[in-house]
């Protein structure tokens, strides 16, 4: 008669241990993410890499400084010139300095964002780019990351247009959650043109060649958008393009929440969030093609 080793289960206690749920053997597996503790997951490392992006301000914001001046110019120059002189029918009489200043405040976070995909290239010729892509965060994750972080760097632009704005005598909103608004207006349409640099990044695989085509590509969003003049005057055919662009529905959706003109909010922010959703998608496809 043989006797059992000491430690070793009986046969009935193995027999359980075998059968019950959420073992193999006698080895414990991990429970099964659930969709809430991967989604936290996600926002967290997203959060996380927003924040490293932002701190690199700190250690240089000639940055901030430098691009300010731009759309101050177009405030200063353009704006007066045109408010004078009358040129550009504006709905409602609005004053065509007010009609202008969410155009511009969409027009600098747009030059901000579009060239984003520098920094990409630059990572990835630095060794960033190739160390980040074998961690487990998910690609889409890091697209996310830079592109809610050039989100709100063009938040702090916004508040430097907004300010200017309110010194040449612009009336603005003054309700803090409509000034909320807008600031996630901005945030959303710079994070879908850093999107689209980065995808462009993917595509072009050097700087000089993503300097071009950004440069190619910047003045004709700009001027084919509504941020200088209604879509009404606007040729048949550019019209069309008009509402291909998702710049005009950032425009659009600022208007609306700044200076309370009839604005289609539910289309602008749907538009919105479709084009950075595909956007992100887009470049976190051609990520491993550019750390390559």
């Amino acid at each position: 008669m043989t006797s059992a080793a000491p430690g070793v289960p009986p046969a009935a206690s193995a027999e359980a241990v075998l059968t019950e749920p959420g073992y193999v053997g006698t080895a414990l597996l991990p429970p099964p993410d659930t969709p809430i503790a991967i989604a936290r997951r996600l926002a967290s490392r997203i959060v996380t890499l927003c924040w490293v992006e932002l701190r690199k301000i700190r250690h240089d914001r000639t940055e901030l400084y430098t691009r300010a001046i731009q759309p101050a110019l177009w405030l200063l120059i353009y704006g007066e010139v045109f408010t004078r002189i009358h040129a550009i029918p504006t709905p409602h009489g609005i004053p065509y300095l007010a009609y202008l200043a969410p155009g511009i405040l969409a027009q600098s976070a747009l030059f901000i964002a579009i060239f984003y995909g520098i920094q990409i290239i630059w990572e990835r010729d630095a060794g960033v780019l190739t160390k980040l892509m074998v961690t487990p965060t998910p690609r889409s994750a890091l697209i996310s990351g830079k592109a809610f972080a050039a989100g709100v760097r063009s938040v702090v632009q916004a508040i430097a247009v907004l300010i200017l704005s309110a010194l040449l005598g612009v009336t603005l909103t003054d309700n803090p959650l409509k000034l909320l608004a807008a600031m996630a207006v901005v945030v959303l349409g710079s994070a879908f043109f850093s999107c689209l640099s980065m995808t462009i990044a993917g595509l072009a695989l050097s700087r000089d060649r993503l300097m071009g085509i950004g440069q190619a590509i910047t003045m004709p969003l700009f001027f084919s958008s509504s941020a200088l003049y209604p879509e009404k005057i606007m040729p048949g055919w550019l019209q069309v393009i008009s509402k291909c662009n998702p710049l005009s529905y950032e425009v659009d959706a600022l208007r609306g929440l700044l200076i309370g003109t009839q604005a289609h909010l539910a289309l602008d922010v749907l538009v919105l969030v479709l084009a950075t959703v595909a956007g992100v998608t887009a470049s976190a496809l051609l990520l491993p093609r550019l750390a390559r």
